[in-house]
């Protein structure tokens, strides 16, 4: 299975099109997240996502956001200016989640775009509700392994 999660910056505005044979909408961003070692430069990531998660993408992200993308992780072949073939890595999303200021809000594929929107503007107050303490739990009754038949 191949799933891939990275938190990441967009570095440049996510853009919307249209595919020709049906319309689908698709929405392409470009991330960037920092490198595994300190003195690693940051690795840049296009990320691609379809449907209503494309027009989520759009309308509620942009450059400079923190994001948490959840997604494929594929190669990309195409042409380079000067005639040879290249090979790119590409994300395609399926969760788009911003972190912000002690908060993370979810952008997830819906039925329509509209219902996402009430959701999340739902979840955004239940983070910020102070967390509970529970009872802590009575402690595990001593066992005596003399009585264990093996």
């Amino acid at each position: 299975m191949n799933q891939f999660i990275v938190m990441a910056d967009i570095i440049e505005e996510p853009q919307l099109r249209y595919t020709s044979d049906n319309q689908l909408p698709i929405t392409e961003m470009l991330v960037q997240f920092s490198g595994i070692r300190e003195d690693d430069p940051p690795s840049k990531l296009k990320v691609v996502g379809w449907g209503n998660l494309a027009q989520e993408i759009q309308e509620n992200f942009h450059a400079g956001d923190r994001v948490l993308l959840e997604g494929r992780l594929g190669m990309v072949s195409f042409d380079n200016p000067n005639g040879f073939k290249e090979k790119r890595a590409e994300m395609t999303a399926s969760r788009v989640h911003k972190v912000g200021a002690g908060e993370i809000t979810s952008t997830q594929p819906s039925a329509t775009p509209a219902a996402s929107a009430p959701a999340a503007k739902a979840a955004a107050p239940a983070a910020k509700a102070p967390a509970k303490s529970k009872p802590a739990a009575p402690a595990p009754a001593a066992v005596d392994y003399d009585d264990i038949p093996f």
